[in-house]
């Protein structure tokens, strides 16, 4: 749920195109429970959200985010009852925060109970608002980037569906919410990445870092990150070499490198880590967020189809 502001780095140019590699799960032959066009916030992905009937709010999807939040302008113009007062974890570490009452929040077939949502300046949100995991779980998230479109879909534990030529399906592991892959590495080291469609660019921790300390990668500039409080955090930006994950290669993947306080929540402190943004998943046509199977699906680029299998990671 962070902005990212270039300083001497391009995010669009930095974070850059996959080698072909192997692949592959398939598509779901269920018609979807809604479909939406949708939307750009700074590269990330919005979907048009009503609230209490009024309104069409362009809200950033982020699957890195525990809470929904709101920015202070849509509360104040909705009237929102004002909540509890709460700790939020954001990049630069955690804050107190106001909350806001967010009754009938509705993304077409998605209606969550009334959520508890902190409340930040939407200056520094970058977006009206955000939907967290909070408003999420129990939903299949599909992504195509080719259409424009995004499917939300009731999601039940099945067994996992046979892969196609095209595809890869990676099975990650839950906590807090949020699905964290370990079917990847650098270098030959296996390292942990979490899919975080609220961030732009791709972050990695200090640890990532350190495996390449004989032969560090090319430094691209810095960039600078700010949190929902207006706190900021200056990262540096590298370039990796092959990075793979599930079994797809990347060569090239600019990564801001900081010590950003999600990785200590989630016990990666020490561990080689990656928060995987936007930039990075839209290499994919699409990408689908199976939060109650635990299952992420990416369909390659269509010059980088080979035949291969399903990987999983646990």
């Amino acid at each position: 749920m962070e902005r990212i502001a270039a300083l001497a780095f391009t995010a669009a140019a930095a974070m850059t195109a996959p080698a072909t590699s192997q692949i592959v799960p398939p598509p779901s032959l269920e018609p979807p429970v809604d479909e939406l066009a949708i939307g750009e916030a700074e590269l990330r992905m919005t979907v048009p959200v009503s609230i209490a009937g009024k309104g069409s709010w362009p809200f950033v999807i982020d699957t890195g985010a525990e809470r929904t939040v709101v920015s202070h302008e849509l509360a104040a113009r909705l009237a929102l009852v004002p909540g509890r007062t709460v700790r939020v974890m954001t990049m630069t570490g955690s804050v107190v925060a106001p909350t806001s009452m967010v009754p009938m929040l509705r993304v077409r077939a998605l209606t969550p109970d009334t959520i508890e949502a902190p409340t930040f300046a939407r200056a520094n949100l970058g977006a009206i608002g955000m939907l967290g995991i909070d408003a999420l779980q129990g939903q299949k998230v599909s992504i195509d980037f080719d259409r424009g479109r995004m499917t939300l879909t009731p999601s039940r534990k099945r067994r996992p569906r046979r892969s196609s030529a095209d595809e890869i399906v990676i099975v990650a592991r839950s906590l807090y919410g949020q699905l964290i892959v370990t079917d990847a590495h650098w270098r030959g080291r296996k390292i942990a990445v979490v899919i975080d469609t609220g961030s732009p660019v791709t972050i990695a921790n200090p640890a990532l870092l350190r495996i390449a300390t004989r032969k560090p990668p090319p430094f691209v500039g810095q960039i600078s990150i700010t949190a929902p409080s207006g706190a900021t955090l200056v990262a540096h930006a590298y370039r990796l070499e092959r990075l793979e994950v599930g079994g797809v290669a990347f060569d090239g993947v600019s990564v801001a490198v900081a010590d950003a306080a999600p990785f200590a929540r989630f016990g990666l402190g020490d561990t080689p880590a990656l928060l995987l943004g936007m930039e990075t998943l839209r290499l994919f046509r699409a990408v689908e967020i199976d939060f109650a199977n635990r299952a992420i699906r990416l369909t390659l680029p269509r010059s980088a189809r080979v035949a291969g299998t399903s990987v999983t990671g646990f």
